[in-house]
């Protein structure tokens, strides 16, 4: 099992899409809520036990050093490389790559994805090639795809202007890379896009790692506000519907009219204290009875209306409900135990899925809340939802 102590950032651009904020500041260093945007990255890093960081630095580089230092401020160890600023991404790597471990971590400095490096690496281990890239599936066309990945994971095609065929996600950097590959590299200036990428994957060595986290990337000054939005501490939590907040009917999972729909006992206590306890609450619910034809999703419409006006009355704020209205053999991507609900609420809402928590009753919702990456808790038969909230809020009352 390889393992990955080092991360090197490319952090030498001159940011020009970021004109007048970059005019005297580097890209990296961007306040985002009042904190440098690669500061959210290096503590990602610090939080997957990466202790080690080499910043690629070329346009206002001193200013970077001068705000990391050596990095042990930040429980880190950080050396720089400098190059010219005219000096593309393939040339920073050439000129620095004694530096590297014989395995590293490759990142862009302006973009940010909410790193799972045991993951990473598990993929990287088991497909067995000498460098990986992290990609975006692109699910909500936060921007336009660049690359294509086979159903064996191999990265099949680099396009940066997206317009050829089957191109299936985003590239956001997060590479995996063996140094042994960065022999014989060009002299001129040259991209590790187009000469390192291009030659692994014509090669067939370059894996793709497909995510359905969305990454946020600092490339213009339209997604700053969403960047800021995203960085901003929130407490999120996912709720499964049936069983956790009203009751679930005897052979079935869903709820086919007003009528049917029994809260649970302190169910709205437990809604109650979230709220107070500032709490961004989602539903998740699977609806199969619409895809059935055994209700209609005016029918559901109505049942969450009414729903949402007794948590109004009651002072509770739900953020939104997501339903997946699919029959159980169809191969959605939104029903449970597929995890399509959790990823659209936080691309639509712009928090970090790793953050949230999640509470549900079955094996379905387990697995959906963990490939999600939340913090998941199933609740056991006839237990109660204002017991396991305030164990949440408060670890000191007993489950």
């Amino acid at each position: 099992m390889r393992k990955i102590k080092q991360a090197v950032i490319l952090a030498g651009g001159q940011g020009t899409r970021l004109r007048p904020l970059t005019n005297n500041t580097p890209k990296p260093l961007i306040p985002i809520n009042g904190k440098p945007f690669v500061q959210y990255i290096l503590e990602n890093l610090k939080e997957n036990n990466i202790r080690e960081v080499v910043f690629l630095v070329g346009y206002l580089g001193d200013k970077i050093e001068e705000y990391f230092g050596d990095g042990s401020k930040f429980g880190l160890k950080i050396s720089y490389s400098y190059s010219p600023i005219e000096f593309d991404t393939g040339s920073r790597i050439r000129e620095a790559r004694k530096l590297f471990d014989d395995t590293f971590l490759l990142l862009f400095c302006d973009n940010y994805w909410p790193l799972d490096l045991k993951e990473l690496l598990k993929f990287y281990n088991n497909v067995g090639t000498p460098a990986s890239v992290t990609i975006y599936k692109n699910f909500y066309n936060y921007t336009i795809n660049k690359i294509k990945v086979t159903d064996k994971n191999l990265v099949e095609i680099y396009d940066k202007t997206g317009k050829s065929a089957g191109l299936n996600g985003v590239d956001i950097g997060y590479f995996i890379l063996k140094k042994n590959l960065l022999r014989n590299l060009p002299k001129e200036n040259f991209s590790f896009e187009k000469v390192i990428m291009q030659k692994l994957i014509t090669e067939k060595q370059l894996a793709g790692f497909m995510s359905s986290h969305k990454y946020y990337g600092l490339s213009n000054l339209e997604r700053i506000q969403d960047i800021e939005n995203y960085f901003k501490p929130k407490n999120v939590i996912f709720l499964d519907r049936d069983g956790i907040i009203n009751k679930k009917p005897p052979r079935a999972d869903y709820v086919k009219s007003w009528d049917e729909f029994h809260l649970l006992p302190h169910a709205l206590e437990a809604l109650k204290l979230l709220t107070k306890q500032n709490y961004d609450i989602y539903i998740v619910t699977n609806q199969a009875g619409i895809g059935r034809g055994m209700m209609t999703e005016k029918d559901l419409q109505t049942i969450h209306k009414n729903f949402l006006k007794i948590c109004n009355d009651n002072g509770i704020t739900i953020k939104q409900i997501y339903f997946c209205p699919h029959d159980w053999n169809t191969n959605c991507e939104c029903r449970k135990p597929k995890p399509g609900m959790f990823f659209q609420a936080a691309a639509e809402h712009n928090f970090d899925l790793t953050k949230a928590l999640f509470i549900g009753d079955d094996d379905r919702d387990k697995i959906a809340g963990e490939v999600a990456g939340c913090k998941t808790y199933l609740m056991k038969p006839n237990s109660s939802l204002l017991k396991k909230v305030k164990s949440i809020v408060d670890p000191r009352i007993l489950i």
